[in-house]
C-alpha cells in the first residue's frame, strides 16, 4: 500500500509545517507557535467556543449573538475567550453593525491534524 502524502492547506510548500508529533522533534519556533495554540484551547470555555465556531464547517461564520446564550458567563468575559482565540490564531472576525461574526481561519484544523497525528505502521508483506 503506497503512503500518502499529506497536503497542509494554508501553508506554503517551502516554509513547510510543523512535523507530526512521532516523526521529528519540534524546534523552539514551532514548539512556541503550537504551545500558543494548545493553551488557548486548554480553557474549557475557549474550547467549547471553538467548537461551536468550526462545526459551522469551511467558510461558515457564527455570530456572536449566538455563542454567549450557550454560556453563564457575561458578554465581556466571552468576547475576552474569543479575543484569545484570534490571538492565537484560530479563528477571525469581522464586525457587521453591531454583530460580530467569527469564522475559523483556513488550514487551522488541518495543521493541528497533522501535527497530532502519528505516521502509521508500515504494513507487514509477507
Amino acid at each position: 500500500m503506497p503512503k500518502q502524502e499529506l497536503k497542509i492547506l494554508g501553508l506554503d510548500a517551502e516554509e513547510g509545517c510543523c512535523p507530526g508529533l512521532a516523526s521529528a522533534p519540534l524546534d523552539e519556533n514551532q514548539a512556541a507557535d503550537l504551545a500558543k495554540i494548545f493553551k488557548a484551547l486548554g480553557d474549557p470555555v475557549r474550547l467549547r467556543l471553538m467548537s461551536m465556531i468550526a462545526s459551522r464547517g469551511e467558510g461558515g461564520e457564527v455570530c456572536v449573538c449566538e455563542l454567549t446564550p450557550a454560556f453563564e458567563l457575561s458578554q465581556p468575559t466571552i468576547s475576552h475567550h474569543l479575543k484569545l482565540l484570534r490571538q492565537a490564531g484560530l479563528i477571525d472576525c469581522e464586525r457587521r453593525g453591531t454583530w460580530v461574526y467569527y469564522w475559523v481561519l483556513p488550514g487551522v484544523l488541518e495543521r493541528l491534524a497533522a501535527f497530532l497525528t502519528t505516521a502509521e505502521p508500515a504494513a507487514v508483506t509477507a
